[in-house]
């Protein structure tokens, strides 16, 4: 009776271990998936998600490189922080013999400079960063360039991105330059324009936009096409405009941290998000556009058609990829600084 009472205990002792085990920790931007999305996973797998969410590529950065030992098991890192982290040996080399649904990816989205050979990362969605408007308040016509976000008419009135790239590729391009820029010149130049701009910009947010958008708290500005595709299943009045001096194009993929502790779950949970039934509700539920090639041939007409989720080939030709900028990043950084604290 000692030895059976032995064992059973023994045998509580490891499936309670194996019930804490039995997680994946993600770390995501927000509003990038659905419960019912991760329901569905717990629900075929029988693997917990402790879910969290970040709003800018440096929350995440900063926060991996103060403790690598965040537990955290999928990250989605933009493409040039990928490149940033990967050669800062922070993301942990991807067996891609463990990821049967690899093969359903777009392949003109793969092996970019970012990540050649994808060894470090998995597309999950790609964005576009365009000008949002409201068309009961404002006139689409009267937008078509980023430089018409300088107009006084606009006065207190703008959101811009709370992203350092996103807002200095916009003032570049405006200038003329490489939204990539590498050039302390150029990006001083890039500052000085931006400040110009600041009696207009009411608010700098990455996480409320759609809400913002939804309640009419701001009419125009700057955001991310899935927001702007979620707030207008409420808010039909609601454009997404592309300016004529180009737009950033980004491409958001899932990478598994050098010290995750759960990466065999990891694992499945990525090539869950790669099937093509998934990956089909997970862009139809967010309102951006997949990577998966085999779920955009399942897509509804009328969402490929949608130019707010995926404009034509036309529209494309004038985006472009974020890529990391080096050692520019702290010249970045210094003028992003003055800017917000009004210097």
């Amino acid at each position: 009776m000692r030895v059976f009472c032995f064992f059973m205990l023994l045998l509580g002792l490891f499936a309670k271990a194996h019930a804490k085990d039995n997680v994946v920790n993600i770390y995501n931007w927000s509003s990038y998936i659905s419960s019912d999305i991760l329901k569905e996973f717990t629900k075929e797998t029988g693997i917990k998600v402790n879910y969290a969410t970040y709003d800018s590529n440096e929350t995440l950065y900063a926060k991996l490189k103060a403790n690598p030992h965040t537990g955290y098991d999928v990250i989605v890192p933009s493409t040039y922080f990928v490149d940033r982290m990967r050669q800062q040996g922070m993301l942990r080399p991807l067996d891609k013999s463990r990821l049967s649904n690899f093969k359903n990816l777009n392949p003109t989205l793969l092996n970019k400079s970012y990540d050649p050979g994808n060894h470090y990362s998995i597309p999950y969605f790609w964005t576009l960063t365009a000008i949002a408007v409201n068309s009961k308040i404002h006139s689409p016509q009267q937008l078509k360039n980023w430089a018409d976000f300088w107009n006084p008419h606009y006065r207190n009135q703008l959101l811009l991105l709370d992203d350092v790239h996103e807002v200095f590729s916009m003032a570049l391009m405006v200038l003329g330059y490489s939204a990539n820029d590498t050039d302390p010149e150029h990006i001083r130049k890039a500052y000085l324009k931006l400040k110009q701009l600041m009696p207009n910009v009411r608010l700098f947010n990455n996480d409320g936009v759609k809400s913002l958008f939804i309640d009419e708290d701001l009419s125009i500005g700057m955001a991310w096409n899935g927001d702007i595709y979620q707030a207008a299943q409420e808010n039909p009045a609601l454009r997404f405009l592309y300016p004529k001096e180009g737009f950033v194009i980004s491409i958001d993929s899932m990478a598994i941290p050098k010290d995750a502790l759960h990466v065999n779950n990891a694992y499945v949970f990525i090539n869950f998000i790669l099937r093509p039934d998934i990956a089909k509700k997970l862009s139809l539920a967010t309102g951006y556009p997949t990577p998966n090639l085999a779920a955009y041939r399942l897509m509804p007409k009328a969402i490929l058609n949608n130019a707010m989720i995926y404009p034509d080939a036309k529209t494309l030709q004038r985006g472009v990829v974020q890529t990391d900028v080096g050692s520019a990043e702290t010249v970045y950084q210094h003028y992003w600084e003055l800017l917000k604290i009004g210097a």
